[in-house]
């Protein structure tokens, strides 16, 4: 039976491994910077092992009876993958590879069982319900029903905002009409009070060339004017002479 040396050598073993070696890479350490990479295929290599990486602790970090320190550790340790996955697809595009970032979900919407976070820190697994965990994400989804946006609130208005089917039911015209005879009678209290020391006033009739006064039925002088004021019948035949200065100036000639 052949050794594992001697298998080693046979010509198409050696023919596989160059092969391998040529589509993947040397294998070695990973560098600590992406950018240290220059190859596209060692890149991509890279690159998968995080992604296997990252699953492999995501699945491990699902059993909530690890305890508590050991899920912060692998949180932790995922979010540092994420971080480090993310800087070795910017490189592959830079090198001219496939852009990994298009076309994929956003895990911080929290929908159909991705973890959320906030300021670049997600929680996974049974990392969610750590003390504290529970209580940001509540704050989290109360935040964002709370706040609605512009279009959100102009959905909710409608007919009903402006008033427009208050008065359907009749209730609103009974109120008013209560209300509005309440404050005629305010009002008509109000004018009483304000004018119940006027008293009817009666106006002389006489033109004597002198100051004209105003007198009350009680004979007190309410009003008094220093100028001659013209009567009715004087207004009537001032303005029946200036009549008849018209008509001869009309016809005379």
């Amino acid at each position: 039976m052949a050794r594992n040396q001697e298998k080693a050598q046979a010509m198409l073993n050696r023919f596989l491994a160059f092969k391998k070696e040529s589509m993947y890479g040397a294998r070695g350490k990973r560098p600590a910077l992406a950018s240290e990479c220059r190859d596209l295929l060692t890149a991509e290599r890279w690159r998968r092992s995080i992604v296997r990486e990252i699953s492999k602790h995501v699945t491990e970090i699902q059993n909530g009876s690890l305890g508590e320190h050991r899920v912060r550790d692998l949180n932790d340790h995922i979010n540092k993958q994420l971080r480090v996955k993310h800087h070795w697809e910017k490189q592959i595009k830079m090198l001219g590879g496939p852009d990994y970032t298009r076309g994929v979900p956003d895990i911080r919407d929290g929908r159909q069982g991705r973890p959320i976070g906030s300021n670049g820190y997600f929680y996974f697994g049974a990392a969610r319900n750590l003390p504290g965990v529970r209580e940001l994400f509540e704050k989290q989804a109360y935040d964002k029903i709370s706040k609605k946006t512009r279009g959100e609130l102009h959905k909710l208005v409608d007919a009903q905002y402006y008033g427009y089917g208050d008065d359907d039911d009749g209730i609103l015209a009974k109120v008013e009409k209560k209300v509005e005879q309440k404050a005629r009678k305010r009002a008509i209290k109000k004018w009483n009070e304000e004018n119940k020391k006027v008293k009817v006033r009666k106006v002389a009739k006489t033109y004597d060339g002198s100051s004209a006064t105003t007198k009350d039925k009680d004979g007190e002088v309410l009003f008094k004017a220093h100028v001659p004021l013209p009567s009715d019948e004087d207004i009537k035949a001032a303005i029946l002479a200036k009549k008849k200065a018209e008509l001869m100036a009309k016809y005379a000639n």
